[in-house]
């Protein structure tokens, strides 16, 4: 059961009003229903029930997300959780990334868990390009959870060729998670780090929107960037409203289809241990940050 959006069922009786002790705040023609204590308003549910349900389910996927980065680090894998909504480019980008890893690198073993709600399409992409794939379907569910991704992990070595001897010291497991801003940031899968995927076509407001997910995110990568001459997207404004939910982002700006950028992408993916320093790889016609400017050089600490 997701408590937020309520993907499972509930034995819960669920009413159609509002419980008594919900807080609601009326701003001129504006209502907050995420003041309370639960920071979340459940009909039927006072803000303890609710408080109480959801350290009980996110408990359970607490302890399996435990074992399964315990698992991923004893073999060498670096788990990364690819979050976005949909239509950011999260598919063609991963495609992209396992091409050119696949050509620069390719004794770095590559996996994928697709997440979706319904159909194949995507696993059968990534699929294309020689890469293993297994498809997770989450029916009515809205994000992968922790025995999702376990469960995924086992079919993936089910289906593994004999091990060979790689120079790198890990594999890359990448978990394209279902399209979706919001579940997927309270869900630990046992990643490494969660890759939250934004493009310029969305618009520069996401992270002050959707800040729970860009505040659990590692890193954020901007998508679509060759569009950026024909939009209305200030970049300075994105990095600036994100940096204020997140401060230790580390930030990519990529194009999957025109390859901009991927460089900085792929020099990260392969250090020996995922490094904690910012890389912003900007277009000649993007003006540097003011602490850019400042230091003439790229914050490497």
């Amino acid at each position: 059961m997701c408590v937020v959006c309520g993907c499972s069922g509930s034995s819960e009786h669920v009413s159609d009003h509002h419980h008594a002790d919900e807080v609601i705040s009326i701003d001129s023609m504006n209502l907050h229903f995420g003041l309370g204590s639960a920071k979340v308003s459940v009909p039927g549910l006072s803000q303890e029930r609710t408080i109480q349900l959801e350290a009980d389910v996110l408990g359970a996927n607490q302890k399996i997300a435990h074992s399964n980065r315990t698992h991923f680090e004893s073999h060498g894998v670096l788990a990364l959780n690819l979050v976005s909504s949909p239509g950011s480019g999260k598919t063609s980008l991963l495609c992209a990334t396992i091409q050119s890893m696949r050509r620069l690198y390719p004794h770095i073993d590559l996996a994928v868990i697709e997440g979706d709600q319904q159909t194949s399409y995507d696993a059968n992409r990534i699929r294309a390009t020689g890469t293993r794939a297994v498809q997770v379907n989450t029916g009515k569910g809205c994000h992968l959870d922790a025995p999702m991704v376990a469960r995924g992990f086992e079919q993936l070595h089910s289906h593994q060729a004999p091990p060979q001897k790689q120079a790198c010291p890990y594999q890359i497991l990448f978990i394209e998670n279902v399209g979706n801003l919001v579940c997927p940031a309270l869900w630990d899968l046992g990643e490494a780090a969660k890759v939250v995927i934004l493009s310029v076509t969305e618009g520069e407001d996401k992270p002050l929107k959707y800040p729970d997910m860009f505040a659990a995110a590692k890193v954020m990568i901007i998508n679509k960037i060759d569009l950026l001459p024909y939009l209305r997207f200030d970049l300075d404004l994105c990095l600036t409203n994100a940096r204020r939910i997140n401060p230790d982002l580390t930030v990519f700006l990529v194009s999957a289809d025109s390859g901009e950028g991927m460089d900085s992408w792929l020099e990260w993916l392969i250090q020996p241990v995922t490094p904690r320093f910012r890389v912003i790889d900007r277009p000649s016609y993007v003006l540097a940050s003011p602490a850019q400017r400042a230091s003439k050089e790229k914050p490497l600490s």
